[in-house]
């Protein structure tokens, strides 16, 4: 059954707060994070209540300038059909000639679990201050990444993924989103069918090294 986070209420503006919060919990989780792959994910999904809790951990993320440039967009029940004609309107104009047979398959993209939040950078090119944009896109990174870890904590399966859909200048006008707005990534959530396996990791040595000057 999915844990029901008995979360804190939200600390007020300026409140202290503590500089860590040793968790063996969060570091196992850590350790072991996997995501399930989309084929693998199936009813239920997350409830309201779920995703407020997920969405709420999902948005304490760093954020230089607190420009919140991100927003998401929760699709579930008929919108995920909805959202399955988009895709296959957008393939069909990437490749006209495209056969029925992809068409269809890009309309079940969306069916492929029970929740999807599209997780949209939204950068804010107006800040007087002009915090480096890329700076605000790692920023709806984190979100996503955020979100990934706060469901699974609460028991539910997810992925991260983009597929051609995200990039694509079709599904983007669906979905309302302005011109300077890209999708950091479509996460996926619901239940595991079945247990994902270990992939391969990278090695801290091969991949962190001590400047020294």
């Amino acid at each position: 059954m999915p844990i029901r986070p008995d979360l804190p209420p939200e600390p007020d503006f300026g409140a202290p707060l503590d500089p860590a919060h040793p968790s063996p919990d969060t570091l196992r989780l850590l350790a072991l994070r996997r995501s399930t792959p989309v084929a693998a994910l199936v009813e239920p999904g997350p409830s309201a209540q779920d995703l407020d809790a997920i969405l709420r951990l999902g948005m304490r993320v760093p954020d230089h300038r607190k420009l919140e440039p991100w927003r998401v967009l929760i699709i579930e029940g008929d919108a995920r059909i909805k959202l399955g004609e988009i895709f296959a309107a957008a393939h069909s104009l990437r490749d006209p000639d495209a056969p029925e047979a992809k068409l269809a398959d890009a309309m079940r993209l969306p069916l492929r679990a029970p929740v999807i939040l599209c997780v949209i950078s939204s950068p804010n090119h107006h800040d007087p201050k002009k915090t480096p944009v890329w700076e605000q896109q790692l920023s709806a990174g984190a979100v996503c990444q955020n979100i990934l870890i706060a469901s699974q904590a609460m028991d539910w399966a997810g992925v991260w993924i983009t597929e051609d859909a995200a990039y694509d200048s079709h599904v983007h006008a669906a979905l309302g989103m302005s011109g300077h707005e890209q999708i950091a990534g479509f996460i996926y959530l619901g239940t595991a069918r079945e247990n994902p396996m270990e992939r391969q990791r990278p090695t801290v040595s091969t991949k962190a090294t001590r400047w020294t000057g």
